[in-house]
Parts: C-alpha cells; structure tokens; sequence
C-alpha cells in the first residue's frame, strides 16, 4: 500500500513516500480504507523528534493521527463494526500511521462517522475533539456560568473547544489575530481578544478554567487570568508525574517530567491555583458524544486547506509554517 513514513528524525528529513505492508488485522481490529486525514501540531513534533522520550517510534514508521474512511475487513472479535460502514478516529498512540491507504484500529478507537459530515470534514475532528472533550469535560468539569479561555481560538484545537465550551454553559473568552475576530465570535466566543493589539493577561480576569494549546508565556501569564481554585490545562507541557504515571513510565522519568513541570506547579500554587498536563486518549466511546453534538450541527468542522493525497509533505510543511488561516488542515486520498 501507498504510504509516507519517517526514516529518521528531524526537522530537516521530511516524509517519505513509499510502500509498506498491509497492516495486520487482530482479533479485535478494524481494517480501515483511509478516504481523508488531517494535519495536527502533533505529526510536526514526532517527526522533529520532540515527543521521543515519550512516543519512541522506530524509524521507520508511518505519520498520521486522524482519520475518516471506509471498514474494508474486521477482525473475528469485532462487534460494533461491518464491512462497509463509515468511520472516523484516532488510533491510540501506540498504533498511529494515518497517512497511508489502509490502518487497522483497535474497534474501542472508532466510532461511526457523522452521517452529515464528508470524509473530509470527519477526519478533521476526531484529534482535537477528544482533546476538547477531556481537556473541558473529563479534567475541568465545567459547569454553566462558569468562565473558560481558550488560548488560540482559531486554530485546530481552538475551532472546536469554543463550541463544546459553550454547549457546556460556559462564558468562553479567546485569543486570536486580528483577521480571526469574526471567525471565533462566529462560533460561539462571547471575548475575542486580538492578541496584536492587547496582552489578554491585562484584560481577562477571575476564570475558572484555561486550555493552553501554547505554552512558554502564554502559559506562564494565564495564570493571571485564574481566580484562586481555578485549573490550567496545557496539552503542549511541560509535562507532570502524573502524566508519567499515566504512561507507565520507569521512576527516573517521571522525576524528569516531575522537575520539568516544577516551576510552573509552584507559581500555580502560590496563586491558588493548578496546572496539569494532558495527553488526549483514544476513545470511540468518546467520539460517539461527540457525534451526537455535530449530527445536531452543535459542533460543526472548520477547514483551512484541503491537500491531495500525494501532497501530505507539502501539506505538513504548510501547516508546520503557519500559513493555515483558521481550523484544520487536511488531506484527500484519492
């Protein structure tokens, strides 16, 4: 099968295209025929090598971490899943390799594609849905009134935390440029504040919750923004024990993370407030909550750019410029 894969690490090597194996199917796996992909901040980082220590793919390996296709063959435990049906997911970590014609997925890890959206639109979802899911609904718990900024309103993550944000109930305040104004109020931010001509630690006070898609100052003068009992979340680091104890990790490395994450556990606390460090999971069951918002247009894609299979280089390299106005970028198998 046609494939893009990573022969080594950094940022100068690129993708590769080529041929590798037809994945093989387990007992509880799906075998999934790739209609569309999209581009996330987190292929960049595997490919520069950056989340090694966490992720230690060998080279070589194929890149992706969305999906939306077509269930070509099933494994003789599935359950939930026949030939033919329309999917969309993100395989867990360990199982990544979205850019290619065929993956096979744990069924736990799919969910049935939202019959109102094109393969195009589902596979832009399910990576930052399930971040927004985890990060608002799992760890913050956010209740109606309570106040939320979300860092970067127009991105990726951004797009689809402002409308479960406020499905949720809550004020939702954001970050974004100038030109991005329209496009995050559009979508439900009742606060747009234009990072070029306001510093949103000035102007943004006594939130309960902040979703940090940033990092370095950002983080550091979010919690500013927090009232004394409120949670920062950063999905960018720097990481904490906890998330090594999530990953299973040996004592030295969760040291590591632990002292990583040192200083600013320690500013948090002096204001009253916590931070903590989430990796999104798999999950179809997650997905499937998911698809009941956007079926009832309550959460609905937004799409930058969409790229040609034969083009996931040139559409990584896009994105991994900053060239992506608002929302994802994308790709079609053709």
């Amino acid at each position: 099968m046609r494939a893009f894969l990573v022969d080594r690490y950094g940022s100068g090597a690129g993708l590769r295209a080529g041929e590798a194996p037809e994945p093989q199917l387990g007992a509880d796996d799906v075998l999934v025929q790739v209609r569309a992909v999209s581009i996330n901040p987190l292929d960049r980082m595997i490919r520069d090598g950056e989340m090694k220590t966490i992720l230690p793919y060998r080279v070589p390996f194929i890149l992706g971490n969305d999906l939306a296709g077509t269930v070509v063959r099933i494994g003789a435990a599935v359950t939930r899943f026949t030939v033919g049906d329309e999917v969309y997911a993100r395989p867990r970590k360990d199982r990544i390799g979205t850019f290619a014609e065929l993956i096979a997925v744990h069924q736990d890890d799919l969910a049935i594609k939202p019959a109102t959206l094109s393969m195009e639109e589902a596979a832009s979802l399910p990576l930052v849905a399930l971040t927004s899911w985890q990060v608002l609904v799992e760890r913050a718990h956010v209740q109606p009134g309570q106040k939320v900024l979300i860092h970067a309103g127009s991105g990726g993550l951004g797009t689809i935390a402002i409308q479960l944000a406020k499905q949720l109930g809550a004020h939702v305040a954001t970050t974004t440029s100038t030109a991005n104004i329209d496009v995050v109020k559009s979508l439900g931010a009742d606060v747009a504040v234009d990072y070029k001509k306001q510093a949103f630690e000035t102007v943004l006070h006594d939130y309960d919750v902040v979703l940090d898609p940033l990092g370095g100052e950002t983080l550091k003068k979010s919690l500013d923004v927090l009232k004394p009992g409120g949670k920062i979340i950063s999905v960018v680091g720097p990481p904490d024990a906890a998330f090594g104890r999530e990953l299973g990790a040996n004592p030295v490395i969760r040291l590591a993370m632990s002292a990583l994450s040192f200083q600013t556990r320690w500013r948090a606390r002096r204001r009253g407030v916590t931070y903590s460090f989430l990796f999104m999971k798999a999950s179809g069951d997650q997905l499937r909550e998911l698809t009941a918002l956007i079926e009832t247009g309550k959460i609905r894609p937004v799409i930058d750019t969409v790229f040609p299979f034969n083009s996931i280089p040139e559409a990584l390299e896009y994105f991994a410029a900053g060239r992506a106005k608002a929302g994802k970028v994308v790709v079609r198998m053709t």
